[in-house]
């Protein structure tokens, strides 16, 4: 039996019971109730002793249509107006909901600012705010808020700004961004007069070590390429292998054995508008046992701070020499970035170091406020002591009216006490004098810290942690 089998007629009079609320059930329907229940039309809360049978949606639906919702022979006449009734009450829910009416605002103010400025920055942000940002991007996304031919790109920053702009064309590893699109770059059949550093490449035997017509078709392919670099005024210059990833030179028995290593992959840096790019070729599967996939080649970049494309391979569509242009492209595409982006940050970084100073400015000032306000302190606690003091000062003068004659020793003792003190309050009131106007002292960078709000008094690319401005 299926949820959508027709009820009996005991099932079908318990749930009209049930939705019209006219009498409650009898607990000799159990069975039947945990029936409609089984099938989705009816809820049942126990509490206590007491049993609450509720009818559902489906319920509901049974009742005016004489049909379960689910049962499949009803399937090709409900589809259409099921579907538009359930897709408007769900737009119509989830549209009229606070939180989606907010985002929905935020998301069509962000893209006005990307048309109007490219670039927004979002400044320190913390977790639960990044978070926020990308959800109204996804919202702007998923709700084709986007101009056309344009893709929203988010970057945390070095400094954890959030950096949200408005970039051309599709995103790089879109579909759409067919790798016809790049113009070809010629890759020569024979190695004469290579590039130095793919000359130095092809001489050194503990580099590209893979099968012989293998390491031939890397030097063509990497040849084109540094051609084609140096052809568009950009530089080529060679990897060196890492010290680390060499075995080291050692002396034995008079015998001096030099360093040496063994790579699979050949490697070159390209030098676009003063920023460097390590181009990798190597084996895309070198242990496989498969003829085909052994002859496979790969060509990878570093990484990027965005989500770019960074690797190739040969395959059944095309090979590496197909797609060179595809690969120099990627690589001028991403000097255009890092030059943008390197300008941003530096504007971020002065911008900082503006911030920075006016709170190193206002951390002094409040600094020297609670100088002047301890000063203050200090000379109202002497004042309230010598007001003490001439007080007592004066009940000891009036003791010393009234002492009895006979003992003129201790009289004068007691005066000489009562001169001092006197002379003691005169320098203790700060009201004796005037009160100048304080000088305030030179505040330790330590003692800034309390009043920077996060900032570090040693400068302004100095954090004390994540959270830190």
């Amino acid at each position: 039996m299926h949820r959508w089998s027709p009820l009996n007629e005991r099932q079908l009079a318990l749930l009209d019971r049930l939705a019209s609320g006219k009498e409650p059930w009898d607990p000799g329907e159990s069975r039947t109730a945990y029936a409609l229940r089984d099938r989705g039309l009816v809820t049942i809360k126990r509490s206590g002793g007491e049993v609450d049978a509720q009818v559902t949606e489906a319920g509901t639906f049974y009742i005016q249509h004489g049909h379960h919702p689910d049962d499949p022979a009803h399937a090709g006449e409900m589809k259409i107006a099921e579907g538009k009734a359930a897709g408007s009450a769900r737009s119509a829910s989830y549209a009229g909901r606070p939180v989606a009416l907010a985002r929905r605002t935020k998301a069509k103010e962000l893209i006005e600012r990307l048309v109007t400025d490219r670039r927004v920055t979002i400044t320190e942000p913390d977790d639960a705010t990044v978070t926020e940002w990308r959800r109204v991007i996804d919202y702007a996304k998923r709700h084709s808020l986007v101009p056309e031919s344009k893709r929203i790109e988010s970057l945390r920053m070095w400094n954890r700004d959030l950096q949200i702009s408005l970039a051309e064309g599709p995103h790089p590893n879109s579909l759409r961004q067919r790798l016809d699109e790049a113009p070809p770059v010629h890759v020569p059949t024979q190695l004469r007069s290579p590039h130095p550093v793919v000359a130095a490449l092809r001489d050194d035997e503990g580099r590209l070590v893979m099968p012989a017509p293998l390491r031939r078709r890397s030097l063509l392919l990497l040849q084109g390429l540094a051609a084609e670099t140096v052809r568009r005024g950009h530089k080529v210059k060679e990897r060196e292998v890492p010290s680390r990833r060499r075995s080291h030179a050692y002396t034995y028995n008079g015998r001096h054995y030099p360093s040496s290593y063994s790579l699979r992959e050949g490697e070159l840096d390209l030098v676009v508008n003063g920023f460097t790019y390590t181009v990798t070729i190597q084996q895309e599967s070198p242990q496989s046992t498969d003829p085909e996939r052994s002859k496979s080649l790969v060509i990878e970049l570093g990484y990027s701070r965005s989500s770019r494309q960074c690797r190739w391979a040969d395959r059944k569509r095309w090979v590496l020499e197909d797609i060179l242009g595809a690969v120099l492209r990627e690589i001028e595409t991403r000097a255009v970035e890092d030059a943008q982006r390197k300008a941003d940050e530096e504007r971020a970084k002065a911008e900082r170091e503006v911030r920075w100073r006016a709170a190193m400015e206002k951390a002094k000032e409040l600094a020297a406020q609670d100088q002047f306000a301890e000063v203050l302190r200090s000379q109202a606690r002497q004042w309230q002591e010598a007001a003490a003091l001439s007080a007592y000062a004066d009940a000891l003068e009036r003791r010393i009216e009234t002492a009895p004659g006979g003992n003129d020793a201790e009289v004068a003792s007691t005066r000489q006490w009562l001169a001092w003190i006197h002379q003691y309050i005169q320098h203790l009131d700060p009201l004796t004098q005037l009160p100048a106007m304080p000088t305030a002292l030179e505040p330790k960078p330590e003692e800034l810290k309390p009043y920077l709000n996060g900032w570090s008094p040693h400068g302004p690319e100095t954090h004390r942690g994540w959270g830190a401005h």
